[in-house]
């Protein structure tokens, strides 16, 4: 079982590395959802290459989902209202919901069979592969050094900072490239994990992190932990109750969250009894 889940337990670390930071920055800007949209719209246009004759695994239909994911990305740089007149989340909800059913239209009109729909949403990680595990890490390195080297712009968007700013082309470029970047690793993510795995990799451990600390390293620390433990637990309960392997992850990242909560409502009580 060590060696079946050797490569499984790899590629959430690295996934694991990636979102917990992304994580951070997508609660600090109150977008919850911005993984589920973007990824939805990645699979439209997935869908949208198999309509076209394409495989699902081939490097067209890939390219397609970045395309489609990219498009996406532009949309929520320049949705941002200033004054908030429409809030964010809810133009995410509403490009979910139509590629949702734009893409329910397209399948309407193919012979898709269940296991493409399945994928989408669970993965395909028991069957990941070193080659897909190392090509998905360097994507993810480019992206993180990216992030590295725009961090101040970045943070200063996600906590507010930027928001007594003019509203300039300069930061709807730095929005395009936060939610650009985001989108390229959700298009690699949710090959390997599903929506729903790779969504649970993005908020549930920043969500911990954040009930426990105020600093952002602070923060991304406690997050890469929290991911590597929930990963570890629902690995190992997939390969000891033969469970599908996405959900079983995820059902830890959900147990992990409520241990979560429960610890930080003892640690609140026993600072109300000290003061």
């Amino acid at each position: 079982m060590l060696e079946l889940l050797l490569v499984p337990t790899i590629a959430c670390l690295v996934l694991a590395g990636i979102h917990c930071y992304l994580g951070i920055h997508v609660l600090m800007r109150e977008v919850i959802f911005v993984d589920l949209a973007l990824a939805q719209i990645a699979a439209l246009g997935l869908t949208i290459g198999m309509a076209m004759g394409f495989a699902p695994e081939s490097n067209m239909a890939y390219l397609l989902a970045v395309a489609f994911t990219l498009i996406g990305a532009l949309a929520f740089a320049l949705g941002r209202f200033r004054d908030r007149r429409v809030p964010q989340e809810a133009l995410i909800g509403i490009v979910y919901v139509v590629s949702a059913a734009v893409m329910i239209l397209v399948f309407s009109q193919l012979a898709i069979e269940r296991d493409h729909v399945e994928r989408m949403l669970t993965g395909r990680l028991l069957f990941v592969d070193w080659p897909e595990v190392m090509a998905t890490t360097i994507l993810y390195a480019i992206v993180g050094a990216i992030h590295i080297v725009f961090r101040r712009p970045f943070l200063s968007i996600s906590d507010g900072s930027a928001a007594s700013q003019p509203w300039t082309i300069r930061i709807l470029l730095w929005d395009f490239l936060f939610y650009g970047t985001f989108g390229l690793v959700v298009v690699s993510s949710v090959r390997i994990a599903g929506v729903l795995l790779v969504f649970s990799f993005l908020v549930i451990p920043a969500s911990c992190a954040f009930l426990y600390f105020q600093r952002v390293r602070s923060r991304l620390l406690a997050g890469w932990a929290f991911g590597l433990i929930a990963s570890v637990v629902g690995l190992w309960m997939s390969g000891e109750l033969d469970l599908p392997t996405g959900p079983s992850v995820v059902v830890a990242f959900g147990a992990l969250f409520v241990l979560s909560v429960g610890g930080y409502a003892v640690l609140l009580r026993v600072r109300t009894k000290r003061t």
